[in-house]
C-alpha cells in the first residue's frame, strides 16, 4: 500500500515538471517570435529611410552622408544585400556618387 501511495504522489510531480517544460518552451517560442518581429521592423525602418533618400534618383552630398550613416544600421538590422551592397558602394565612394549604385538602390527599393 505504501508503494502505491508513493507512486501516486509522484504523478503530480511528474505532471508539474512536464507542464513547466511546456511553459518554458512556449515562453521561448514567444520570445523568439517577438525578437523576429522586432528585427523585421528594424530592417523595414532602415530600408524605408534609405529608400526615401534615393527615391528621386539624385544623391546630394548631404544625402551621401546620411546614407553612409545608415550602412551600419542596415547591416545590423539584416536589410537584404540588394539594398546594403549599393548602399555600401555609395558610402565608400569619394566625391562622385556612383550613378549605377544609385540606380541599383532605387530599383531595389521599388521591388
Amino acid at each position: 500500500m505504501n508503494r502505491r501511495l508513493a507512486a501516486l504522489s509522484a504523478v503530480p510531480l511528474m505532471l508539474l515538471l512536464a507542464g513547466c517544460g511546456s511553459v518554458q518552451e512556449a515562453a521561448e517560442t514567444a520570445a523568439g517570435d517577438a525578437s523576429s518581429k522586432v528585427a523585421t521592423a528594424a530592417a523595414d525602418e532602415v530600408k524605408k529611410q534609405v529608400c526615401a533618400v534615393v527615391q528621386d534618383g539624385l544623391v546630394s552630398v548631404e544625402d551621401k552622408a546620411l546614407l553612409g550613416g545608415l550602412v551600419s544600421a542596415a547591416g545590423t538590422a539584416g536589410v537584404p544585400s540588394e539594398i546594403t551592397t549599393p548602399l555600401g558602394q555609395i558610402a565608400e565612394a569619394g566625391d562622385q556618387v556612383p550613378a549605377g549604385s544609385v540606380t541599383e538602390l532605387k530599383e531595389a527599393c521599388s521591388a
